[in-house]
């Protein structure tokens, strides 16, 4: 029919990847602001064996930070989150940790990186919106990004984009900013976080390798 607009079918995605978008999306949410009283009382009633966000039964390192960390939403209350969020990533000055990845690099390279960064958002359409104020390179901006690109499809040239932005953008900083989370004075639920991502992190190093030799 002339002018007809093609039909386009998305596939399911598959359990693991509705699972590792899951994951993204919440240390987006947490790495963004800190988290409300509906979010701490998801997590808490998500089951022990994070069943919710899909942790594999067989991967008892991830199962185990993630029955850690839906403790600590059970002890935890949203304006003491956001108190605790906010000392440890804003701060008055200078915060306790920086959450932008490009900080945790050799300063030589961080203004390239960003530049490598932007122009793959662009390349993409997934510029930042005109409201938002901080950098690309923010983790929870980098998180996002994940989750996107996750539950815009499964198949090879989905993994490699998937593998390209995490190796790239990723994988060299987010274990200087996980353990800078553990060092930092303030934190306490946040060091549980940290803690999750780590692992979490982990696990998806090794399934990209899986994923494309």
């Amino acid at each position: 029919m002339s002018g007809a607009e093609p039909v386009q079918f998305h596939p399911r995605l598959a359990e693991e990847d509705q699972a590792r978008a899951g994951y993204y999306a919440l240390l987006a949410r947490l790495y963004h602001s800190g988290p409300d009283a509906a979010l701490l009382d998801a997590v808490a009633k998500a089951n022990a064996d994070a069943d919710a966000l899909g942790a594999e039964p067989g991967n008892t390192e991830l199962a185990r930070a993630w029955q850690t960390f839906a403790a600590a939403t059970r002890a935890m209350d949203a304006e003491a989150a956001q108190l605790e969020y906010d000392g440890a990533f804003v701060g008055t000055g200078k915060a306790e940790v920086t959450p932008y990845a490009t900080y945790y690099l050799a300063e030589a390279g961080r203004e390239k990186i960003l530049v490598q960064l932007k122009a793959l958002l662009a390349e993409w359409g997934l510029g930042k919106k005109e409201e938002t104020h901080e950098p690309e390179d923010h983790f929870a901006a980098l998180f996002e990004v994940m989750r996107h690109l996750i539950s815009a499809g499964s198949d090879d040239a989905a993994l490699q984009k998937q593998k390209k932005f995490f190796v790239q953008f990723i994988a060299p900083s987010y274990s200087a900013f996980c353990n800078a989370i553990g060092a930092a004075p303030s934190t306490n639920f946040y060091r549980v976080v940290g803690r999750l991502t780590q692992v979490f992190l982990d696990v998806e190093t090794e399934s990209l390798k899986v994923f494309l030799l």
